[in-house]
């Protein structure tokens, strides 16, 4: 079925069930940002492949709402569906939920998947719609019944994180964890987060494409430890979960377990990571604590292991994209180089890298105006040709046994113009202010935000998504709690610890003509301690050339450029050892300073 037809018989189902509105997510029941192929859902129906968006259907209408850094990207795929696209946090905008109670009449009935809602989204919903006399019903699921051929949920072969990447062993993570728990006098912990649950039990699979996690849930009390998965487990991986006192159950049981391992217990839950099926199987009898996972926090302030390892594999990484970018300037004129054939190029020379294991993320292969769809992916129906002249922007990363990667360049492939030199420019600046930044502890991501966009702002530009998010280490490449953004959400109200890896990655976006983006990975760390208090600062571990052809010196102070040369003096010299004589004399002319 295409998704006109699709959303037909689900006006079908509406009218048979005495409802009036259908929300689809794009989320799994682990509220994860990216999920299996079996809960893409909102995809199947509406053909739109971005990894954010909620699409609703009423007897009516369908629309689909998405952020700005899929616009272009939905108004091309949503083309012919019948899907009206509602641009979110644009001027007039109203989010879906002020859109329902403008459009339906009172005592109108809106529907969902319990499953695929977190508890808080829920409460959202019931609280802003029951002021307008609509009802929720939380318990039907249409996609199930249309979905003939629909994928099964992942049963993909496990294995253990070894302890020299992961620092600590998984006995050392739970009793931290239960210790924690005593502080906060909880007594059951319910996990629903793929990649908390991957931290906390040192396991890693490939259930979902490009993170290393595992489909799972999990309950931690003050005696056991329980992990529900659906798993064939080899004998080692038993004893292995044996000797640490973990229980193996069925995926399916969670609700059933919860029911019964947790009466009159005081159970601490993130309301914004379980969901509403799970939250209504636990006992009346319970105390509820709302809460921040005690993992998230843990998982995000690295150990000094993971720390060591992500700066041994920021070099790895580094190398391979310095042969990549030798490989495309010295042949983008004797070969047919594509948006394609460019990722497959650096997937290659990634994997030639020690522990490389996959990618952190579909590649963003972008050429001129492909560029300015934030998160454009190259298909073989938009894939085109790179030549000599324009922008190229490329955001990549890689999966290894010790880390993981994120890092986007943005080269000329022949001389720049103006325009975009300064723009290019005016990006860096907020990019090296965010570098150099010495901040009091306690510093939170919503307040140095503005530092990146200062410079666009003072020449009246932007741009639509946040500047930084937080990177797992062998996990998810976007991971909590901590980020760069000017939504100052309770998500985004955490302090820079140490040990944290974060992303910074302003950019800029000319519809119709190039994007620009420049990221790499910093770490917090401790600067010093003064009579003012405990000052912190970022150490940028990621490791790549900046192209200085689309840079306008007389924009940058002395301090930037001062910045950008010691930058570049410590990609070539960290880079250079590992790379033949040719790639070190172009990498020396790459790093030469201004």
């Amino acid at each position: 079925m295409n998704p006109k037809e699709i959303i037909t018989k689900i006006q079908e189902l509406l009218i048979t069930n005495n409802l009036d509105a259908y929300i689809i997510p794009s989320t799994d029941p682990h509220q994860s940002e990216y999920v299996a192929n079996h809960w893409k859902a909102r995809e199947w129906v509406s053909g739109f492949t971005g990894s954010a968006g909620t699409l609703v259907i009423t007897k009516e209408i369908a629309g689909l709402w998405t952020d700005s850094r899929y616009f272009l990207q939905a108004e091309q795929q949503l083309i012919g569906s019948g899907i009206e696209l509602f641009k979110m946090k644009v001027p007039h905008s109203h989010p879906y939920i002020d859109w329902l109670k403008n459009n339906l009449k009172e005592n109108s009935k809106v529907s969902f998947d319990g499953k695929l809602f977190s508890v808080s989204l829920t409460k959202m919903i019931e609280s802003s719609l029951t002021d307008y006399n609509i009802k929720i019903e939380s318990n039907h699921d249409f996609i199930k019944p249309l979905w003939k051929n629909r994928p099964s949920i992942p049963t993909n072969n496990i294995f253990i994180h070894d302890i020299k990447f992961a620092g600590k062993s998984s006995i050392e993570k739970i009793s931290q964890v239960r210790s924690i728990m005593i502080e906060k006098n909880v007594t059951c912990h319910i996990l629903s987060s793929l990649d908390d649950i991957a931290w906390l039990f040192n396991i890693r699979g490939n259930d979902v494409k490009y993170n290393p996690v595992v489909i799972s849930y999990a309950l931690i009390t003050l005696d056991n430890a329980f992990l529900f998965i659906d798993k064939n487990l080899d004998d080692d991986i038993k004893e292995t979960f044996k000797k640490n006192n973990i229980t193996i159950l069925p995926y399916s049981k969670i609700n059933d377990r919860i029911n019964e391992f947790c009466k009159n217990q005081t159970i601490l839950l993130n309301p914004s990571k379980i969901n509403n099926c799970i939250f209504r199987s636990i006992p009346s009898s319970c105390k509820i604590i709302e809460d921040v996972n005690i993992t998230t926090t843990l998982k995000a302030t690295k150990n000094a292991t993971e720390i060591n390892n992500i700066k041994e594999v920021m070099v790895r990484d580094g190398v391979a994209l310095t042969k990549f970018f030798y490989w495309l300037e010295n042949n983008i004129l004797q070969e047919t180089i594509t948006e394609l054939s460019v990722d497959k190029k650096l997937q290659f020379y990634r994997s030639q890298q020690k522990n490389f294991v996959g990618l952190s993320f579909g590649t963003i292969s972008a050429y001129n105006s492909h560029g300015a769809i934030v998160h454009y992916e190259p298909t073989k129906k938009t894939d085109v040709e790179l030549m000599k002249e324009g922008i190229f922007l490329i955001d990549s990363g890689g999966q290894y046994l010790d880390g993981t990667t994120d890092i986007t360049r943005t080269i000329s492939l022949a001389k720049p113009k103006q325009e975009a030199i300064n723009n290019f420019t005016l990006v860096l600046k907020g990019h090296i202010n965010i570098a150099s930044l010495k901040f009091p502890y306690g510093t939170k991501g919503y307040q140095i935000d503005i530092l990146a966009r200062k410079f666009l702002w003072d020449n009246y530009k932007n741009y639509g998504h946040g500047t930084g998010h937080g990177v797992g280490s062998f996990l998810n490449v976007h991971e909590g709690p901590q980020g760069i953004s000017p939504n100052a959400s309770s998500t985004l109200n955490i302090n820079f610890e140490e040990g944290m890896l974060t992303s910074n990655e302003p950019g800029i976006y000319i519809e119709n003509e190039y994007g620009i983006r420049i990221e790499n990975l910093i770490l917090c760390e401790k600067d010093k301690d003064t009579e003012f208090g405990k000052f912190m600062k970022f150490n940028t571990v990621s490791l790549c050339y900046i192209d200085k052809s689309l840079i306008n010196i007389d924009l940058l102070s002395k301090d930037e450029i001062k910045w950008l040369n010691d930058y570049h003096k410590t990609v070539y010299e960290k880079i250079s050892p590992f790379l033949n004589n040719d790639e070190k004399e172009w990498l020396k002319e790459k790093t030469k300073s201004l």
